[in-house]
């Protein structure tokens, strides 16, 4: 069979719904080493908020992928794709771009956004894209970079999108099947080697136009079989091609109970100067914007209702996990309708009207303060904590007990810097402390990479 992400995930569902067992785990979950915790010491999330962010697929410069992948997936699967795609526009401009990426920057919006290197086989962003000039190619790169980098991570979606290229000429291979698709099956048996080669090749085209990467996104079923390579190979190539430290990528989201909290896998080295670890993000909610094609309309109640209380979004973010939306660029354009962009604009208008604990981030600032979370070394030493950190993280907020009339103080390299006393916890921010009603304190500070101390 062949497998979309969306199709694997139901597929593994109905399966266990039907044989009466649990829904099967599948992660790649190999967790690497983890330290002993401290007891009466609880990592919060940062500044203790329910992090929150977008993932954006089938996104690049100029192209509408849509428009080019129907006929390519419809020469592999010609009685599944059978959309009018000649009807879709060929081009994704940007000034939609423009429009998208300030409204997100004035409201605070930050996630994900592709960039597919050679999307659909058209061309290639370092090079050239047929059909458009070059000096269009060059401003749709510098906008990417001067808009959408300070508020979103880039990743590629590996090389094309569709038909598996080469690494070695660089031209697609001439098997016209389902082996030789990206989304399909090319990935099965592949050794880690193999899919770093992959990943490495599209990681370099992006760092030859400057866009920096510190994870990958998997199209479709890439990488479906082979779990546990797919993990070791972001993190062997992120770290070759970027010198990323904290490798990151998305193959999975769940729309239904599990678990949506980042996993930590691989961790190694921890107590040594090259730790390493990559982190497996997941999507919490399908695309219910405008889908993958930019033909199927979405609905905002999906998300989260208008009486603030239904949808997936509210089940995430009680649980205290990242509520991160998934949606793909065509259906966000909507064949020049906005479908898509005005169905989240209305979801950020909802969870800033039920929401006072929400914290955007990118999905290298959750991964990092995940890793920060699960592989810190806290140590309980005469009233004070000794963190050991592998990998430093920014906000990062700890609940623990505190004595009477103590003021939380942090103590780096000797120097000692007391924090600021706040009373509600929506104030809580970097360098604060706040008393709980449980005689528990809650400080919030960076936390730096290496050992520092916390007094409480």
């Amino acid at each position: 069979m062949n497998y979309s992400r969306r199709d694997f995930l139901k597929a593994s569902a109905a399966v266990a719904l039907a044989a009466q067992v649990p829904v099967p785990d599948v992660l790649a979950q190999v967790a690497g080493e983890r330290p002993k915790g401290a007891e009466g010491v609880t990592v919060l999330n940062p500044r203790d908020r329910a992090p929150v962010s977008l993932i954006i697929d089938d996104s690049t410069c100029l192209v509408n992928l849509a428009h080019f992948c129907i006929p390519q997936f419809a020469e592999v699967f010609p009685d599944r794709y059978r959309q009018r795609w000649q009807e879709l526009p060929r081009e994704i401009p940007d000034a939609f771009v423009r429009e998208f990426g300030e409204w997100c920057a004035e409201q605070g919006v930050r996630g994900k956004y592709s960039i597919v290197p050679y999307p659909a086989c058209v061309g290639w962003v370092d090079r050239d894209i047929p059909g458009w000039s070059k000096r269009a190619l060059d401003e749709s790169l510098k906008l990417v970079r001067d808009l959408m980098l300070p508020n979103w991570d880039i990743h590629p979606e590996m090389v094309t999108h569709t038909w598996v290229i080469d690494t070695k000429t660089g031209r697609p291979y001439p098997e016209r099947t389902d082996r030789f698709m990206e989304n399909w099956r090319w990935t099965d048996g592949k050794s880690v080697d193999e899919l770093a080669d992959y990943l490495s090749y599209a990681l370099r085209i992006l760092r030859n136009v400057e866009l920096p990467c510190e994870g990958i996104t998997t199209p479709g079923g890439f990488g479906n079989r082979v779990l546990p390579e797919i993990s070791q190979a972001t993190l062997q190539s992120c770290r070759d091609v970027f010198k990323a430290e904290i490798p990151h990528y998305f193959r999975h989201l769940y729309t239904d109970q599990r678990s949506v909290a980042p996993r930590v896998e691989y961790a190694a080295g921890l107590d040594t100067s090259d730790p390493r670890c990559c982190v497996s993000i997941i999507g919490c909610t399908g695309d219910w914007f405008g889908g993958w094609d930019g033909l199927e309309r979405g609905s905002v109640d999906q998300f989260i209702t208008e009486d603030l209380r239904g949808g997936r979004l509210p089940e995430v973010i009680a649980r205290g996990e990242p509520a991160i939306m998934v949606c793909h660029w065509p259906g966000i354009y909507f064949n020049g309708e906005k479908v898509g962009f005005n169905i989240f604009k209305e979801i950020v208008r909802r969870l800033r009207a039920g929401y006072d604990n929400l914290i955007w981030m990118k999905l290298s600032e959750i991964a990092r303060y995940w890793a920060a979370k699960e592989l810190t070394r806290i140590e309980s030493v005469s009233g004070r904590l000794r963190l050991h950190a592998p990998f430093g993280a920014p906000l990062f907020t700890i609940k623990t007990k505190g004595r009477a009339g103590a003021v939380p103080t942090v103590i780096s390299e000797g120097d000692r810097k007391p924090f600021r006393e706040v009373t509600r916890r929506q104030a809580i921010e970097r360098n604060t402390w706040m008393r709980n009603k449980d005689e528990t304190v809650t400080v919030c500070f960076d936390l730096p990479k290496g050992m520092v101390e916390v007094e409480v």
